[in-house]
């Protein structure tokens, strides 16, 4: 209590309106060898005495910059250009924390409504949310939606989607009566990764909500989804698709393969992904589905003397409309890393999109066709648009710190994922990882 302005006698009024005699009583459920530990944080330090240990700490961690960077999953090592946090500095966006009242938050409200006009044009949907906490967020509310929707209660999950992902899944899940189907996309044995993405269709059924797939899927290449599609439209059933905002740039837009909602993470276009954190989801669907949609959006619209301006609307939350109504409890987002991520694809454009994933495209392709030192050997058992599967001679966690004692941040151990799959390790390509980083990570490889 050192810090709360409160007297002894304010306490005693509080313990004795609780049943607690003391307020160490209150923390009787911690084991007391944890209570109140040494933190050994050593004497007191001047403050230019403070900058420098910080200094020194944080010069052990390796930053994402320092040199080759290969980690995909979802996070990519994309350049953000300046113009983006200048951006973020502007007046307009120094509003309230939630833009409730429309007459002091036209700057970021009108950043949410360009925000929801770009992912509508990036995945070919008719409505966009003002974003999510994050893409697994976004996938775990698409799935919840499709059963309220349905009122069905299964979903099936492709195993190909980011693990991390349908881990989220089963927690929003948890709750409800819901079986959640999770066939494998994908076989691996010593030679290849092959796509079976029937036995998606298999698992559909006249009970089956939603089924949800990701493209490029995890393991970085795209499967055929039409006959997914086919049996989730003779079920009933809808179709969720995860995708990554620059392969949209080359990809065919979800909205035109005929799928009801689109889900995905922003964050690598506002900034480095800062150990996982915070993201940004986007959540995209069909017209008729707009008045399910969790979250906020944002609209535009006119006041009685004719100006333009823009409110939240078709809200959907259960502080807004009656609670036994609500699609959903979400309620706020990553509204700063969504303006970020709003910036950069404002920047770049339709046409800075399309060659931003084509250099990456590019790069991976190359990637591809090297002379891989003996042993490795990559992995593609369909179409590549930024990452695939090496397959290696040792344990992909083995190669990883062969990489790191190198400077180069290698990729994501699929051994995480499976462990039939620990000889495998998934890299990814960008725009910084060219010709140059390219030749030293196949030159690292060689004396593995």
């Amino acid at each position: 209590m050192s810090y709360a302005p409160n007297t002894a006698d304010d306490q005693k009024v509080m313990l004795d309106a609780i049943g607690v005699p003391a307020i160490d009583d209150l923390f009787v459920d911690i084991p007391s060898e944890h209570r109140d530990p040494k933190l050994g944080v050593g004497p007191p330090m001047a403050e230019m005495e403070v900058l420098e240990h910080l200094g020194q700490l944080a010069a052990k961690n390796r930053s994402l910059g320092a040199g080759p960077a290969f980690l995909g999953g979802g996070w990519y090592d994309h350049y953000v250009p300046a113009l983006v946090d200048q951006m973020l500095l502007r007046s307009e966006f120094y509003t309230a924390y939630t833009p409730y009242q429309p007459e002091i938050s036209q700057g970021t409200l009108q950043a949410i409504y360009e925000f929801q006009s770009l992912i509508c044009d990036l995945t070919g949907l008719d409505a966009a949310n003002a974003s999510m906490y994050d893409g697994a967020s976004a996938l775990a509310e698409a799935t919840a939606l499709s059963l309220a929707a349905t009122g069905r209660s299964k979903v099936v999950l492709a195993a190909s989607v980011d693990p991390a992902w349908r881990a989220v899944v089963a927690t929003y899940l948890e709750p409800l009566d819901v079986e959640i189907c999770q066939p494998r996309t994908w076989r691996s044995d010593e030679s290849a990764l092959t796509d079976a993405s029937t036995a998606l269709s298999n698992s559909i059924d006249s009970d089956t909500a939603c089924v949800a797939i990701q493209r490029p899927n995890y393991l970085g290449w795209l499967e055929p989804i039409d006959a997914v599609i086919a049996a989730a439209r003779e079920a009933g059933a809808m179709v969720i698709v995860a995708g990554e905002p620059v392969a949209l740039g080359l990809i065919k837009p979800p909205g035109d393969l005929g799928v009801d909602l689109a889900v995905g993470e922003l964050r690598h276009l506002a900034g480095a992904p800062a150990l996982g954190g915070p993201g940004a989801g986007y959540f995209a669907l069909a017209q008729r589905y707009l008045r399910r949609i969790p979250g906020r959006i944002a609209g535009r619209t006119r006041d009685t003397n004719g100006n333009e301006g823009y409110v939240l609307t078709l809200q959907t939350r259960e502080q807004h409309i009656r609670r036994q109504r609500a699609s959903s409890n979400i309620c706020t987002n990553q509204a700063l890393v969504a303006l970020a991520a709003t910036i950069h694809l404002c920047a770049l454009g339709k046409v800075g999109l399309q060659k931003l994933a084509t250099l990456s495209l590019q790069n991976a392709h190359r990637a591809l066709a090297a002379d891989w030192p003996t042993g490795f050997a990559p992995d593609a058992a369909g179409p590549v648009v930024r990452e695939f599967p090496l397959r290696c001679p040792i344990p992909a966690a083995a190669v990883n710190d062969h990489l790191a004692e190198r400077g180069i941040v290698g990729g994501i151990d699929l051994g995480q994922l499976d462990p039939a799959l620990d000889h495998h390790l998934l890299l990814a390509f960008t725009e910084r990882s060219g010709a140059s980083a390219l030749g030293s990570l196949l030159g690292a490889l060689e004396s593995v």
